[in-house]
């Protein structure tokens, strides 16, 4: 099997589950309890908690342990849109390819009253910090801008457009799901307010995030019944994926810098190879994306055969995010940076990781060609586009 969906989860590492599997073993109390045995869970996670704030140039008391980025995002995006609200500030920025857990939160704070501003993201898929600068209004309580983007790959300036919020005093809240544990991020260099990051990203276990937060910006919980997370989140503590979490965090940080250079050689290998495909195009920024992501759209096919294809063939691939897989809508990233529905649904995200290898790109390089063509060679809108009966978009 030729696994690259890493975008959509990545495989628990060794140190993951050995951490997690000591802490089941020995340290399986409540973290809430008085008694030994709940203290020392308690140190556990106050531990990983201090680790993982020093891979993001962060405090431990600045992180807060969620159920993933989906709740990192909602709470961080809710927070900051009541401590606008409550100086009447009900103006939100953010762009119009953010992955849904954002789009979908700020739909819901739009029923509610707050005026919400998509940036447009351009061709490559991306904004500028001048046209954050130019939409920051004296009523605008949030920026949220993600930090690389789930599906295209392009990364964003976030540390220019932290700066500008830095400066307007703007809360800025960047989505670093996709980011976090591939490329450096350091929230105070970069005037991040807030962060959301999620385990199985890095190698860590699902069902696992975090949210940063600076100190002094209150949270607004969105789960009542206990005091736990310092009354910022309620539930007990998941201490095993915690202390997992932890753990890969660290070891994706410490290995980053050589991770990136072996993992961007195969990503760029496989961008050349696709490329030669005719009626073919990379989606994203060629130059400032993510070491690993590779998205393509080949014009005349649908993206689901494609996939379905590659899987009989041993081949792991997604069309786009995995939180949109089942639906049949083309996806809002690859409209927002201009692909046409048509081509939209030509699809295909290729997403690596360091345990990939130079044999799964000469796989994958033969394998795609060849299931495109043998697409286009089914399809009768594609015919007419050979015939010269409809005009190629690619």
């Amino acid at each position: 099997m030729i696994y690259v969906d890493n975008a959509a989860t990545t495989k628990v590492s060794g140190a993951a589950m050995d951490a997690m599997q000591r802490c089941m073993e020995k340290n399986w109390g409540n973290p809430s309890s008085l008694y030994g045995l709940g203290q020392r869970a308690a140190e556990a996670v106050e531990d990983a908690r201090e680790r993982i704030a020093r891979c993001i140039g962060a405090s431990a008391r600045e992180i807060i342990f969620t159920s993933g980025g989906s709740e990192a995002d909602n709470q961080a995006i809710r927070s900051a849109a009541m401590l606008g609200a409550g100086k009447r500030k009900k103006h939100i920025i953010s762009t119009a390819f953010e992955h849904h857990a954002v789009l979908h939160t700020l739909k819901r704070l739009e029923d509610e009253g707050f005026e919400v501003e998509l940036l447009p993201v351009g061709a490559l898929g991306t904004v500028s910090a001048q046209q954050v600068a130019e939409a920051i209004r004296e009523d605008t309580a949030l920026v949220t801008v993600m930090y690389a983007n789930n599906e295209i790959g392009s990364v964003l300036p976030v540390s220019e457009i932290g700066a500008v919020c830095r400066e307007r005093k703007v809360v800025f809240h960047t989505d670093a799901v996709q980011a976090t544990g591939h490329i450096p991020i350091d929230v105070q260099a970069q005037n991040i307010d807030m962060l959301s990051l999620s385990a199985h990203k890095f190698h860590g276990p699902k069902g696992i995030g975090a949210l940063y937060v600076r100190q002094g910006i209150p949270l607004t919980s969105l789960i009542e019944g206990g005091a736990q997370e310092r009354g910022r989140r309620a539930g007990t503590e998941n201490v095993p994926a915690i202390v997992g979490m932890a753990a890969a965090l660290e070891e994706a940080c410490a290995h980053m810098e050589e991770n990136a250079v072996k993992v961007s050689a195969l990503r760029d290998r496989l961008t050349e190879g696709l490329s030669r495909i005719p009626h073919a195009a990379l989606n994203g920024d060629p130059v400032n994306r993510l070491p690993g992501n590779v998205s393509f759209c080949f014009e005349g096919i649908e993206g689901e055969s494609l996939l379905l294809l590659l899987d009989d063939r041993g081949i792991c691939a997604s069309s786009g995010s995995a939180c949109t897989s089942g639906s049949l809508d083309p996806s809002h990233v690859l409209l927002a940076v201009g692909r046409p529905h048509e081509v939209a649904h030509g699809s295909l995200r290729l997403s690596l990781c360091e345990e990939n290898t130079a044999s799964d790109v000469d796989a994958i390089l033969k394998a795609v060609p060849e299931i495109v063509d043998y697409l286009r060679n089914m399809s009768p809108l594609w015919k007419d586009k050979v015939c010269g009966k409809k005009k190629f978009v690619l």
